[in-house]
């Protein structure tokens, strides 16, 4: 069946085959704050978040090695293992070493090794979602999606994407394999990825815009969350709403550890 036939306006198929609703869910949040390093405290309240949010519909949920790291893959493989129809998107590339340490390496050797940890920590047998997390100074960024595209291949991942590129640097990856997804910084207030997001509507790659709520990835709080909505809707709704409806490629990946915010979030 082609799977066009099954798009909504709420959905997207990534790749062209991987039906996903487009307000998925960003984990990044269930790692230990306000570094993103070390488990979810409460790992028990985080697999009921994340059963709720498949619940509610979600069935997109974005994570990266270097969260945690490895923690919050490991939690989302264990709280939504075996439900049907979930696509997981990690990312790799990327390695936290301490709470202020990271370090870029998307060498091949590392980027197949970790892809072989992310099957094993979301209890898969394929990714949905592989993705470039940043492009390494170090190695090319043809060399990084070969590596992928190798994995690929090997029925490891479905799909490829690249995140924080420029357009020229999509134009290197796609010169190597097929590029199903960016992911980039946007939001209402942070709209220099217009282009971006208008190349990609017309290419049939998803445009996954992080950082929806204005968000800073070391701090609590949401600026636009915490702003006046329009109409019925709150500022989280309002903000989420527009990334939606900015493009049919969009798709929002909110996150939170709060179960209303959650709900909130859905309503949008």
């Amino acid at each position: 069946m082609n799977a066009q036939n099954n798009i909504t306006p709420d959905s997207f198929a990534l790749g062209g085959d991987l039906i996903v609703n487009r307000l998925g869910y960003g984990a990044m949040r269930l790692t230990d704050q306000p570094a993103n390093f070390g488990p979810y405290p409460d790992w028990e309240q985080g697999k009921r978040l994340l059963r709720l949010a498949a619940e509610l519909g979600v069935n997109f949920f974005d994570t990266a090695r270097a969260y945690g790291p490895q923690w919050n893959e490991k939690l989302l493989g264990e709280a939504l293992e075996g439900l049907p129809n979930i696509v997981f998107a990690t990312k790799g590339g990327i390695d936290k070493l301490s709470p202020i340490e990271m370090v870029k390496d998307a060498s091949p050797e590392v980027l197949t090794a970790q892809i072989d940890d992310a099957l094993k920590n979301l209890r898969v047998e394929q990714i949905g979602l592989f993705q470039l997390h940043w492009v390494d100074p170090k190695t090319p960024i043809e060399v990084s999606i070969e590596a992928l595209a190798k994995a690929r291949e090997a029925g490891k991942i479905a799909h490829i994407g690249v995140s924080n590129v420029s357009v020229e640097q999509l134009r290197s990856a796609q010169s190597v394999a097929p590029i199903a997804s960016v992911q980039n910084r946007y939001n209402i207030l942070e709209r220099d990825q217009d282009d971006m997001i208008d190349l990609t509507a017309r290419e049939g790659i998803a445009f996954i815009p992080y950082g929806p709520l204005g968000a800073h990835p070391m701090r609590k709080g949401s600026p636009l969350a915490a702003q006046a909505g329009s109409g019925q809707r709150t500022g989280a709704q309002t903000a989420l709403r527009a990334l939606l409806d900015r493009s049919p490629n969009t798709v929002v990946i909110p996150g939170t550890t709060s179960i209303q915010h959650l709900e909130e979030n859905m309503q949008a």
